[in-house]
């Protein structure tokens, strides 16, 4: 059968991806690039408006002014009259209404009468006839002259009588001139209006467009229309994206590094491992086998395991042979070899064929395990959940009163909570104890209040990404309460859903809490469980601000330590040279399981099925150094049968073995009279803890 390499279909699947990345982000730039250059234009539009409004409104004062003054009768005398006495008592002290630099006043057959200047303008008479009679058909405007001094802006109007205000029913008498030279003085008056910087230009100039500033232009006619030279205004524009390429070479270039190196390690740490598996499956070459065990993580451990099952096949021959000698030794042998053997060559065909015909990289087998062994936690505290909160229904939790020491309990939460935040989390962690200690140790359920709190806390820092974390705590001497305050900064809760929240079953469904997962019953057990002690909790969240909750619990001081002395048992002194236990189990899969954990310890196991004959062997075998008993059995169960047995076997120790995980179960365990418990799913570790403390 031809081999289909995984090599070209891996590449393949890294440079499209890579090749439609970079096709996004082009598309993306493109986008930049031209709302940078919208935008552009947008400022250039905006910026001739203001421009355009500013001389406007610039010029709209001299406009009241000299069209004020020239509707007046005796503006009309002085020119009949030429009176300068008149004219030097009133339109010759109005330069500073005007903001002029010039006032010229003109007959009607356009000859000059008289002027008034500042020092800035010596120019006697310079204004043209053709523009008097610009005014002839506009009564009143403005327009540009260019004049020895400079360039400036000449406002004019025809002189009429007062009942004449639009200056169309009565001859024209003469013309007055308002004139201002458009200095430095002028230009930066109007850079300080427009925020900008303002050139003058000669009518043949060319404005070249510059990408990071935005200019406009206005124009300055004479009279006739005739271009005389311009204003150049511009202003800085900061919106631009110059160092976008930059980054995108960067991206490229760091991008092409790391495609080179995830190929070489793609190469070392996959490709190869994999060859020398087939290597090994296929001809069960021994240099296959040692090159494996030379490779790092998963393949080094198959490598063992390879070396492992080749020794057993030849162990395997061996046993036969011998076996072939008696019938009963060879029946008995191949039975328990069988059962030795397959057990390890199913794990390993299993996962052969996994590896085999999956196409899984270093970094998919690392993630797949990590899921299976997440959400095998999860399973198991899920399925914790649910048998508590059945017996939250069933009325079947209880409080265990004990006494308790408020402040120790507290910081040794704080400490155990603290540590299960990543490092690489953004979130702080604070404690805030009560301002008045308490003056005792407290009367109180410590398990439940230790859950509880774990689980507002452990709620806190999961919808909190980034922020605070707040945990206190006040004892209340006058309403004998203890209040417990747990404030986050996290996504909060909308005020809809504040009515359900402690519901069972229900939750708040958004991004945040699909992605955390769970059934939502931890704030119900919560509740349950702070009822219970004979307290309240409440609520207040805002969406985007966090969430905060308070719960009280009845203050009730031990006011007199009492120190509960516990007799001590005398453990069995140990019988024989290699410890015998006896594993009361009725489930054959947990049975195998316990064989296996202790097959090369130099125990000897004996089995029971059920609680009578778990009774009956610690009864009539005095070998029995250890007891483990399952707690469900049939017949009689593991209480039932440890009521029997300890009666005739005061010191044996016995240990229980159970599913059930709540604080009340091991309070009941204890109460009944086991040494220790040890619950399923099993630990390797703490089941050899415990066979080597008892």
């Amino acid at each position: 059968m031809a081999l289909k390499k995984t090599s070209p279909k891996i590449l393949f699947l890294i440079v499209s991806s890579s090749f439609v990345f970079l096709l996004l982000y082009a598309v993306l730039f493109y986008y930049i690039d031209k709302t940078e250059k919208e935008a552009y234009h947008n400022s250039v539009e905006l910026f001739e408006s203001k421009v355009n409004t500013m001389f406007t409104l610039n010029s709209q004062p001299i406009y009241t002014a000299i069209n004020n003054d020239t509707n007046w009768d005796e503006f009309v005398r002085f020119i009949a009259t030429k009176d300068s006495t008149w004219y030097n008592e009133t339109i010759g002290n109005e330069l500073n209404i005007y903001g002029a630099d010039y006032l010229g006043v003109y007959d009607a057959n356009k000859r000059f009468i008289i002027r008034t200047p500042t020092p800035t303008i010596k120019t006697l008479d310079f204004i043209p006839k053709q523009s008097m009679s610009y005014l002839d058909k506009v009564r009143i405007g403005k327009f540009y002259l260019q004049i020895p001094e400079g360039i400036v802006e000449v406002t004019g109007a025809t002189i009429h009588a007062s009942d004449d205000p639009f200056k169309n029913k009565s001859k024209i008498s003469g013309y007055f001139f308002a004139v201002r030279l458009i200095n430095a003085k002028f230009i930066k008056n109007l850079e300080n209006i427009t925020s900008s910087k303002i050139k003058f230009l000669g009518s043949n100039d060319v404005v070249v467009e510059q990408r990071h500033v935005v200019s406009s232009v206005f124009p300055l006619k004479d009279s006739k229309g005739k271009l005389i030279g311009k204003l150049l205004f511009e202003r800085k524009f900061e919106v631009y994206f110059e160092n976008m390429i930059t980054i995108l070479y960067a991206i490229i270039v760091v991008f092409i590094f790391y495609l080179i190196v995830s190929l070489f390690y793609t190469q070392k740490l996959v490709y190869k491992p994999l060859y020398l598996v087939r290597k090994a499956l296929e001809k069960n070459s021994k240099t296959a086998i040692n090159e494996l065990k030379k490779t790092s993580g998963e393949f080094s451990y198959i490598g063992n395991l390879f070396e492992e099952n080749s020794n057993q096949k030849l162990a395997l021959i061996k046993a036969r042979i011998k076996a072939e000698e008696g019938d009963l030794l060879k029946a008995s042998f191949l039975a328990n070899l069988s059962h030795e053997i397959r057990t390890p060559m199913n794990a390993i065909n299993g996962f052969t064929e996994l590896i085999l015909n999956t196409e899984l990289n270093d970094e998919e087998r690392v993630e797949y395990l990590n899921v299976i062994q997440n959400n095998g936690k999860n399973l198991v505290s899920i399925i914790d959940d649910l048998i508590e909160m059945s017996k939250i229904d069933a009325n079947q939790i209880s409080p265990n009163f004990s006494e308790i020491n408020l402040d120790s309990c507290i910081v040794e939460l704080y400490k155990t909570v603290k540590v299960t935040i990543p490092k690489s989390k953004p979130v702080k962690f604070k404690l805030i104890k009560s301002t008045l200690p308490a003056e005792y140790n407290i009367i109180t359920d410590e398990i439940k209040l230790k859950q509880v709190i774990i689980n507002l806390l452990t709620n806190a820092i999961k919808y909190t990404d980034e922020g605070l974390v707040t945990f206190s705590y006040e004892i209340d001497e006058n309403e004998k309460l203890i209040h417990f305050t747990i404030q986050d900064t996290g996504s909060g809760i909308d005020e809809d859903h504040h009515k359900h929240v402690f519901d069972r079953f229900k939750r708040v469904e958004n991004d945040k809490t699909i992605k955390v997962g769970g059934l939502g019953l931890g704030l119900s057990i919560s509740k349950a469980y702070i009822e219970i002690l004979g307290g309240t909790i409440s609520l207040e969240s805002e969406v985007g601000v966090g969430s905060t909750f308070y719960f009280s619990i009845p203050l009730q001081y031990a006011k007199v330590e009492h120190i509960v002395v516990k007799s001590i048992r005398e453990k069995e002194l140990v019988k024989s040279k290699n410890k015998v236990i006896l594993i009361a189990e009725d489930d054959n899969i947990n049975f195998l399981l316990f064989q296996k954990m202790m097959q090369n310890k130099d125990y000897e196991i004996i089995r029971a099925h059920d609680g009578q004959e778990a009774v009956d062997i610690c009864i009539n075998n005095s070998n029995i150094d250890l007891v483990l008993m399952d707690i469900k059995m049939p017949v009689m169960n593991g209480f039932e049968a440890i009521e029997q047995i300890r009666p005739i076997r005061p010191t044996l120790p016995i240990i229980a073995q159970t599913a059930y995980s709540s604080s009340d179960d091991k309070a009941k365990i204890t109460k009944a009279g086991f040494d220790d418990y040890i619950t399923k799913p099993l630990n390797r570790e703490r089941l050899f803890e415990l066979i080597d403390k008892y």
